[in-house]
């Protein structure tokens, strides 16, 4: 059996993407990260990090549990279990860890810094511009994020090459908050048509309206 502890989250969306891919049986734990005092008395048990995603799996009756935090790594252990999204081909699968790690190391990190600093200008009071720099240095770099993306996209159907897989499950949710970033993606188009196809996908769409977590980001 598999426990979720997640939320609304891109992070947790990537998991429940690639729980939905794989029609798996799991328990969702909604762990609300906008109320820190029900969520650490939720997530302080369970793991040294106390983030969402956490995944519990109970995996055979005669085996301990396995407890796995962070997103990508919960990714590949699914991928593992159950033999798919992530190619045995071992060009294909470098490729596939090579851009989980560029969104585990660059997409998210500097997409979600550029939308703290954000949120930071827009409650700041008429006339000021707090943190000019931070706000330059994040967008700047979350638009060259985007050019890396693009200019892969050009000759590849999905980041890992001719296969979708975790690779992608992992970068769709972060991009989904690119406009609210300011960032248009029609000046990034096989980045925009990538995005589109992978929001078509059944899978996909019943992970980003799962009625357990409130929380979903909407573009």
């Amino acid at each position: 059996m598999l426990d979720l502890y997640t939320w609304g989250t891109p992070n947790g969306h990537k998991v429940h993407i690639m729980l939905e891919e794989c029609d798996a049986i799991c328990r969702l734990h909604p762990a609300d990260i906008n109320d820190k005092e029900a969520f650490a008395a939720i997530m302080a048990p369970l793991g040294v990090n106390r983030k969402i995603p956490l995944l519990i799996d109970s995996g055979a009756p005669d085996a301990d549990p396995v407890t796995i935090f962070e997103s990508g790594a919960i990714l590949i252990h699914l991928a593992e279990k159950y033999r798919r999204f992530l190619s045995q081909d071992a060009p294909e699968r470098s490729a596939a860890m090579q851009w989980l790690m560029f969104q585990m190391s660059a997409v998210g990190p500097m997409m979600g810094q550029l939308s703290h600093f954000r949120g930071r200008a827009r409650s700041a009071p008429a006339g000021e511009s707090p943190d000019a720099y931070a706000l330059e240095r994040f967008e700047l770099e979350v638009r060259r994020i985007h050019s890396v993306m693009e200019r892969h996209l050009q000759s590849n159907a999905y980041f890992a090459g001719p296969q979708y897989s975790i690779a992608d499950m992992a970068i769709f949710p972060w991009l989904r908050l690119s406009e609210k970033l300011g960032i248009d993606v029609a000046a990034y188009p096989h980045l925009k048509e990538w995005r589109e196809r992978i929001a078509l996908r059944p899978a996909v769409q019943r992970a980003l309206a799962l009625p357990e977590l409130t929380e979903a980001i909407k573009t």
